[in-house]
């Protein structure tokens, strides 16, 4: 099979099954628990759309990346969480339910503030026209391939819940497959440079991870949200759509380019390290009491 099929039609449609898997599991309860949790679901979301992405400038910055690399990082962490934060947070002892409704809410505001981290990117670093999002066009093809499955996989949910109960393990399991697809796709079209780019991307993408993680468990700590709340900001933050921004480089309809798949690709496979590693060590912590501003 051609590397065109696989990014033209393989892969998208890996992302949209995940994608679907993620509405399988939601409600429209998900979005409304929110307003229940308003202080530990802003402080959240703020930092995964405004301090993330200037924590990934700096790094960015820091180790002098060439210019298509530099964007894959931005697109990374302009990314939302996926379902495998779920995961990790349910082993870690967090609030699932404030994951699976950040995912929700992550996953509709991506379809915007993706596009504009990705395009002042592009026109800080390439100082090129190619953009995503901020076209009609294209920012239907991003609200196409992030919100639609989204939507479908709740509707199904909500009139067959029998169904989505019998397909959920299997899609998990196709997630976990197609993101090991995903990350093998780019790094294969790039094999040649592969080992440049992890000597390049390696470390950045593993300093990534740890300061996505460790801004959302202490940022939201400090700021008195429980650490059930805070375990669940922590992952959420800490683990980004992969695949989502891997389709989103290598689509030929968006920005069609390898270079800028690799930081997602790399990050697939060294973010399970320190996600594991902080899984681990909070949950053999003895839970401290909890102290929280009425």
């Amino acid at each position: 099979m051609q590397s065109t099929t696989m990014t033209t039609v393989v892969l998208p449609i890996a992302l949209a099954i995940i994608m679907l898997g993620l509405g399988m599991s939601l409600t429209v309860a998900d979005f409304k628990r929110v307003a229940k949790v308003p202080k530990a679901a802003f402080i959240a979301l703020a930092c995964q759309i405004l301090v993330l992405p200037a924590i990934a400038l700096l790094l960015v910055l820091m180790f002098d990346l060439k210019p298509e690399l530099a964007v894959g990082v931005m697109l990374l962490a302009a990314s939302p969480g996926g379902t495998t934060a779920n995961i990790f947070s349910h082993l870690a002892g967090g609030d699932v339910a404030l994951n699976v409704s950040l995912t929700a809410i992550n996953s509709v505001l991506a379809v915007v503030t993706l596009p504009i981290v990705v395009n002042l990117a592009i026109t800080g670093f390439l100082d090129a026209d190619t953009s995503i999002g901020l076209q009609a066009d294209k920012m239907l093809q991003v609200f196409a391939i992030v919100l639609v499955p989204v939507v479908i996989g709740m509707v199904v949910n909500r009139r067959a819940p029998s169904l989505t109960a019998r397909l959920r393990k299997p899609v998990k399991i196709a997630s976990i497959v197609f993101l090991a697809l995903a990350t093998g796709l780019a790094i294969f079209q790039e094999r040649d440079n592969v080992g440049g780019y992890l000597k390049s991307v390696g470390t950045l993408t593993l300093l990534l991870a740890v300061l996505s993680l460790t801004i959302g468990y202490w940022i939201p700590r400090l700021a008195r949200v429980t650490r059930k709340q805070a375990i669940a900001s922590s992952f959420e933050i800490g683990i980004h759509n992969s695949v989502l921004a891997i389709t989103i480089a290598l689509s030929p309809a968006l920005l069609n380019s390898t270079e800028m798949a690799i930081p997602a690709a790399v990050y697939g496979v060294v973010m399970f390290f320190p996600a594991s590693a902080l899984a681990y060590w909070i949950s053999r912590r003895r839970e401290p009491a909890e102290v929280v501003a009425p």
